[in-house]
C-alpha cells in the first residue's frame, strides 16, 4: 500500500492505520519489530511521534541516532489494550552490523511479545532483523509531503 502524505495530520492518520493493522493480527508469540527506511529527514521520526502520541506516552520522543536505543512505557490504550507494555525505539543509522545491534540486548526485547519496536536504518542491520518485520519506506517529495509505502 503507498500513502501520499501532506503534513502531520495526515501522517498522525497513517500512523493509527498502521496500529490498527498491526493490532488485527492478535496477539503473537515475539516482539512486534516494524523497520523504518528512508533517506536522512524522510519522517521516519515523526512518524515514531505520532505512534508515540497514540500510545499515549506522554515524553517527549527524539531520535535515539546517538544514543541508539529509546524505551518508553505503554499503559493501556484503546487500541492495544495492554497488549504492549513497552514501545522501543531504535537508529541503527550509525551501526555497522547485528553484532552491534545485539549489544542492545536485541535477542531478549525481540523475544519478549509486550515489545512493539520501531527500528530506524533496518537495512544497517538485516541479518537480525525478525522474518516477521512490518516495513514501512519513506520518501521525502517535498517540504509538506511524504511518500509512505507499506
Amino acid at each position: 500500500m503507498v500513502k501520499i502524505v501532506h503534513g502531520v495530520a495526515e501522517l498522525h492518520d497513517t500512523a493509527e492505520e498502521v496500529l490498527r493493522e498491526i493490532a488485527r493480527t492478535g496477539i503473537v508469540e515475539y516482539a512486534t519489530v516494524v523497520g523504518l527506511s528512508g533517506d536522512l529527514g524522510a519522517g521516519k521520526t515523526a512518524f515514531v511521534k505520532c505512534v508515540a502520541d497514540i500510545l499515549g506516552i506522554k515524553e517527549t520522543i527524539t531520535s535515539p541516532t546517538f544514543i541508539l536505543e529509546k524505551i518508553y512505557i505503554i499503559s493501556k490504550n484503546p487500541i492495544f489494550g495492554e497488549r504492549f507494555a513497552h514501545l522501543i525505539h531504535i537508529d541503527a543509522y550509525r551501526l555497522h552490523s547485528g553484532t552491534e545491534m545485539r549489544a542492545l540486548d536485541w535477542d531478549t526485547i525481540t523475544h519478549d511479545p509486550q515489545n512493539i519496536i520501531f527500528v530506524e536504518w533496518p537495512e544497517q542491520v538485516a541479518e537480525v532483523m525478525p522474518q516477521q518485520t512490518i516495513s514501512l519506506s519513506f520518501e521525502y517529495v517535498n517540504e509538506s509531503t511524504r511518500k509512505i509505502t507499506f
